[in-house]
């Protein structure tokens, strides 16, 4: 069981560490015109797997308000 330190914290957009422009740039270097064809290919590497997720959580944000 983990410890009360090492649970998620519950604003853990807040405290993301948020590189703006640079899951685009990856997928442009890949040679894909948006993130989201880039995103969904089977086989990424785990930092753009969780660039991807972030971007989905924030665009669905968005679009909500």
């Amino acid at each position: 069981m983990a410890k009360k330190s090492e649970k998620k914290s519950k604003k853990w957009i807040q405290d993301a560490d948020i590189k703006e422009g640079a899951l685009k740039e990856q997928a442009k270097r890949a040679g894909y015109d948006n993130w989201r064809a880039f995103c969904a290919q089977p086989n990424l590497s785990p930092l753009a797997k969780k660039r991807c997720n972030l971007a989905k959580t924030l665009s669905g944000l968005k679009k909500k308000k």
